[in-house]
């Protein structure tokens, strides 16, 4: 997987039957997808204004395990490394886009496509490795032979992509590359980048061992220079071989400091850039407002000690009682320290200041459809009708400064060219229509209880039993309420889980589902298609032919899949913005209790509907708790109750959420420039392997259709880069009709730098510009332009 792709992973609003879009009716696709939510924050300066020369330490969470980017234990920090030091392809700009890398390609584009796709690079003619050897056909046949899959002997992560390539070779000469697929390839930008050396690529023990510690050869403004295991840093080096635009830094340092030690590392100087939680953006923002003031500080160790505390503290210290005035002076002179440490490192914090954007990843609830109450699909879209996603997205991201817009897609984020929201899909909050979901599922307020003999219909056994393993506690006490610490606290699939492998869980069984919420989301679907159809001939033939008969075809299709019941009851909820199949089917009463203080808790056979909520209880996951608070009292209002497991950080993936053992969970995904390729995994439905374990691949919900998995191949296999779009957009209405996962808000992106660093911060989507990053010279200012190509 490449750099950029492992950094990134991310409607229809149906009112009857038919599609009834009025607003949306003109848009095209690249209305649809918008722009960015928010914009990046680098302090973008000229590089006439740029330092020549200077070492820049930027934070990682820790020292990468491996430089080859293919490999299972790949991170951010090889991510980083590799941005830096080899070819790139396709970069990302700041709409999470592919653009060609100029400093490689001349040219790359699809050159046939019948009888089979053929791609041709041209190489840019001065690009050379750091022996001095060309950029060639051979490393591209190098790479394609070990990621084909098709050599065990090759310890691969994945291999998406170039098992569809048939053949590499050389062109006119070996600055051309023609690259002959036995598949069509929508996705075929995601491929070589990075492109590493024939030196690495070109035999099993050197892609398995060669590059795990050292590159020998690289391409890029910087190379490796020394991997420093005692000190825990990876030192870069500018290339002397580097054709393109000299790189400002002379070094570029990735130095291994944990979240915890990084408002020490600040003050004391140690790094210029890091990415930071909230508490420690407060405390920098409120060094820079300090500056210059007198007296104590309004916030810190000395804050919390309020003259009442003061007084009484002194009169324990001079008291009668030795023993307590003895352990109360070693207890003031604790505070003193800690104020004084407190003190001494906001004075270091000065020099710095908060850059902040939206980071290129989505937090989501995830419903385990294995098995229990959330097997029922009906279910699951009652516990997504009762999320007022616009306050969680709030919670955690107006504190922060940022905007907060709910994501409305599993497979893109606003910018990106396959967003749009399908959200209407199950339409916005609604606890009467949620309470009626649960309803028809055979979910009644109130009923008479059982004394559970095993396992609870809320998997309690499930929950002791973590308790007992983690030593962390559960309970349905939503807890505390404050307000996000620690930015967003969320775990991102494939930054924080090193890929846990599914550890054989039983086959996952069908949902019980109304054939009228089946039949309703097909018409969604197909109404979706027939209007983006409709909309696409009327921009190729205004007023035509075309528009004649794409109306003509969107009317019959509408005609042929609407029913007289789903329209009826469908118009009546054409103005509460969802589609037919999240409400359930008309007849069905909703319960009279607006709350469970009146009907009280939903139960079934005896059985509360009780759902076990598995959070991380480690100190960086304190808003994601919080998060999690919000919608446990959301989900109450509906009758349903939760049992929060809090497990320790280590186990939180990999004995959990990839085992299954949860019904609730918080992770996040990275959105990708290339869903088609790189969601299918996350999505694809579940099959029995031959061992008879659940082959879940990422799909954690285990919430899947053969229709999603069908849409990605089709939109995975298909040349037209519009209709490839609108294929992803149809297998995100049916993800969200599923309710598998619920995309809730984008991560925020908190960066400390330096207040003379340049060109560098909050990416956001964008690939970092490394020979662009530096020190402003003496009274430079940045420019608030990005830097010139």
């Amino acid at each position: 997987m490449s750099p950029d792709r492992a950094r990134l992973r991310s409607a229809v609003f149906l009112a009857t039957g038919v599609l009834a879009l009025p607003a949306l009716a003109a848009c095209s696709s690249q209305d649809e997808a918008g722009s960015p939510t928010a914009g990046q924050d680098v302090a973008p300066a000229a590089r006439d204004l740029v330092a020549d020369g200077g070492t820049m330490n930027w934070a990682v969470d820790a020292m990468p395990e491996t430089l080859n980017s293919f490999q299972s234990d790949a991170d951010a920090g090889t991510t980083r490394i590799a941005g830096a030091v080899l070819p790139s392809m396709f970069r990302l700009d700041a709409q999470g886009r592919a653009q060609q890398n100029t400093d490689f390609l001349e040219s790359a584009k699809v050159v046939e496509s019948e009888p089979k796709q053929v791609v041709l690079y041209k190489l840019n003619q001065q690009a050379v490795w750091s022996d001095g050897r060309e950029i060639g056909a051979d490393d591209f046949a190098a790479q394609q032979r070990a990621l084909s899959g098709k050599d065990s002997a090759y310890w691969t992560a994945r291999n998406a992509g170039y098992d569809r390539i048939e053949k590499v070779e050389r062109g006119a000469n070996n600055l051309e590359v023609r690259v002959t697929f036995n598949k069509p390839y929508a996705d075929w930008r995601s491929l070589f980048s990075p492109l590493y050396p024939k030196e690495v690529m070109g035999t099993p023990d050197t892609f398995n061992d060669g590059a795990r510690r050292k590159l020998k050869v690289s391409a890029g403004p910087f190379a490796v220079q020394d991997v420093d295991n005692k000190a825990d840093e990876v030192t870069l080096t500018r290339n002397p071989r580097w054709w393109g635009r000299p790189a400002k830094l002379s070094k570029v340092v990735l130095r291994e400091v944990p979240r915890e030690e990084r408002a020490a590392a600040l003050a004391e100087g140690k790094v210029d850039l890091a990415e930071i939680d909230a508490p420690e953006a407060r405390r920098i923002t409120n060094a820079g407002r300090d500056q210059g003031a007198q007296g104590p500080l309004s916030h810190g160790p000395e804050a919390q000690l309020t003259p009442a505390k003061a007084l009484r503290s002194w009169a324990i210290a001079n008291g009668s009682d030795e023993e307590a005035a003895d352990t109360e002076q070693q207890a003031r002179e604790k505070t003193h320290k800690a104020i004084k440490k407190y003190a001494t490192e906001q004075t270091g914090l000065r020099g710095y200041t908060v850059r902040k954007s939206l980071e290129p990843a989505y937090t989501q609830l995830a419903l385990n459809g294995t098995e229990g109450p959330l097997a029922d699909d009906r279910v699951r879209r009652a516990v997504a009708r009762a999320l007022d996603r616009d306050e969680l997205a709030k919670a955690v991201l107006t504190p922060l400064g940022l905007p907060a817009e709910p994501v409305g897609s599993h497979l893109a984020l606003a910018g990106q060219q396959a967003y749009a929201d399908n959200s209407g899909a199950l339409g916005d909050q609604d606890t009467t229509e949620a309470r009626a979901l649960l309803a028809d599922a055979g979910w009644t307020p109130g009923g008479p209880l059982k004394e559970p003999k095993g396992k609870t219909a809320g998997s309690e056994a499930d929950a002791k039993k973590a308790k007992a393993d983690s030593g962390s506690e559960s309970s349905s006490d939503s807890g505390s309420d404050s307000e996000s610490d620690s930015g967003d606290g969320a775990y991102t699939v494939g930054e924080d889980d090193q890929k846990p492998g599914d550890s054989g869980t039983s086959v996952l069984a069908p949902a019980p589902a109304a054939a009228y919420q089946e039949a309703a989301l097909t018409r969604q679907a197909a109404s979706l298609t027939a209007h983006r159809e409709a909309d696409k001939e009327k921009k190729k033939d205004p007023g035509g032919h075309a528009k004649q008969h794409a109306e003509k075809h969107s009317e019959k299709r509408a005609e042929k899949h609407s029913e007289k019941r789903a329209e009826k009851h469908s118009e009546k909820q054409a103005a509460k913005g969802g589609a037919p199949g999240a409400y359930a089917p008309k007849g069905t009463a909703a319960p009279a209790a607006a709350t469970p203080a009146a009907g009280g808790p939903m139960a079934k056979d005896g059985k509360p509907l009780t759902l076990r909520f598995v959070l991380p209880s480690g100190e960086g996951s304190e808003s994601l708790r919080t998060v999690a608070d919000r919608i446990s009292r959301m989900l109450e209002k509906i009758g349903i109750r939760t049992e929060t497991a809090k497990v320790s950080d280590d186990s939180y993936f990999k004995d959990h959420i990839a085992s299954g053992q949860y019904d609730l969970a918080l992770y996040s995904w990275p959105a990708s420039a290339f869903p088609a390729t790189d969601a299918r995994p996350i999505f694809a439905k579940p099959v029995p392997a031959a061992d008879g374990s659940l082959n879940v691949e990422q799909n954690y919900t285990r919430v899947g259709t053969d229709h999603i998995d069908q849409l990605f191949d089709q939109a995975m296999g298909e040349l037209d880069e519009d209709e490839s779009r609108a294929l992803v957009r149809k297998a995100d209405a049916r993800i969200w009709a599923e309710a598998g996962s619920i995309p809730l808000y984008q991560r925020p992106q908190l960066m400390a730098a330096r207040t003379n660093l340049a060109n560098a911060g909050a990416f956001g989507f964008q690939s970092p510009n490394f020979e662009d990053m530096g020190f402003l010279k003496p009274g430079a200012k940045p420019s608030g332009k990005p830097a010139a190509k």
